[in-house]
């Protein structure tokens, strides 16, 4: 049996921000994917989704490496609704918004603007009706989330290029109940050369700031998935981390309100992060990771930046390509890397990059 190759090569790991959610934006403020009305809440099992449950499929069904619902997740349960005349304030900022104000998709909620520079029109209000504000989901300074992708210090090119994979339908997902994959494949669709070509050179521009905390333990908070596809700590006891890694806001109001200082800690098992580094640098009996995308996993040239970035989107990407669901000129070179690739080595890699200073 051959060897598997573990590098990361041409994987737009980090466009999962334009998987995960809307370069342009989503509808998920107007709710989101709110999965089956009545349902209970799935707080933080420890099984992974069953593929079955999720037709039809956009790649192949993988029997015995079934999705992650912590990397794909979706809400099992309504939420109820928000008040939409509440007054939100942040830590830091002198600035104030309703819940109505937060949830505009077409006039984005500036919290901090001396923290980036000034917005396209196309980045902070998006072109009605299709195409929603960038920053919406991605954040003023590209720093995104979970459940979308960081776009900040990304090369421009390679932004318009999965784009352009997503509006040509070479990049999918693999399940289509995710709402802000969903919302972000039709973004693509009507958007145009010229407007993502503006909003990928302003987040090109943008430095990434260390924005994932890593933390290495046996057990987890207990946690739900929320209207926006992203886990958030419940009530409830501490419970063991299993096979997952667990994502979630260091401030949820922050991160609900569309705060862009504050990030999120990512809980991974105990020893992930050196098993991990000893995957991506020896490659496992292939190209180690550092041979595509740079000695410090910072990028190279058109090749997407990895370092500090969201686990749980780079652990999407590594199934979307495994699955077939991602066929773009990257996706292709990536194939025979993630083949033979196991669950537990994508956490393990995952963990390790999302570790490291951008």
């Amino acid at each position: 049996m051959r060897k598997m190759t573990i590098c990361l090569a041409g994987l737009a790991v980090a466009a999962s921000a334009l998987t995960g959610a809307a370069l342009f934006g989503t509808a998920l403020a107007q709710g989101g994917n709110q999965g089956s009305a009545g349902g209970k809440a799935a707080a933080s099992k420890i099984i992974d989704i069953d593929p079955k449950t999720l037709p039809p499929h956009n790649g192949k069904i993988l029997p015995n490496d079934p999705l992650p619902y912590w990397a794909f997740a979706i809400a099992t349960h309504p939420w109820p609704p928000q008040d939409p005349n509440e007054k939100r304030t942040l830590k830091g900022s002198k600035k104030t918004f309703t819940t109505a104000q937060v949830n505009d998709r077409w006039n984005v909620p500036d919290w901090f603007p001396e923290s980036h520079p000034k917005m396209p029109t196309i980045v902070e209000h998006g072109r009605k009706p299709e195409v929603s504000a960038c920053a919406f989901c991605h954040l003023p300074n590209g720093q995104g989330k979970p459940e979308n992708h960081s776009v900040a210090g990304m090369s421009a090119n390679y932004i318009v290029q999965q784009v352009k994979d997503m509006r040509e339908g070479t990049r999918k997902s693999s399940t289509n109940r995710m709402g802000s994959i969903n919302s972000m494949l039709k973004i693509a669709r009507h958007s145009n050369d010229a407007e993502v070509r503006i909003a990928a050179d302003y987040f090109a521009k943008i430095k990434y700031k260390k924005w994932i905390r890593v933390v290495e333990t046996d057990t987890v908070p207990k946690t739900d998935i929320d209207r926006r596809n992203m886990l958030i700590v419940v009530p409830g006891p501490r419970e063991p981390i299993g096979k997952r890694i667990i994502e979630t806001p260091e401030d949820e109001h922050a991160i609900d309100s569309r705060g862009s200082m504050i990030g999120f800690v990512a809980y991974v098992p105990k020893g992930a992060i050196a098993r991990g580094k000893k995957l991506v640098e020896s490659g496992a009996g292939g190209l180690p990771c550092a041979a595509c995308h740079g000695p410090d996993f910072k990028g190279n040239g058109d090749i997407p930046p990895l370092a500090g970035r969201s686990p749980s989107q780079m652990t999407r990407q590594l199934y979307d390509v495994k699955t077939g669901a991602r066929n773009g000129p990257g996706a292709i070179m990536m194939k025979p890397q993630v083949e033979r690739m196991t669950a537990e080595q994508r956490i393990d890699i995952v963990a390790y990059l999302s570790s490291l200073n951008p």
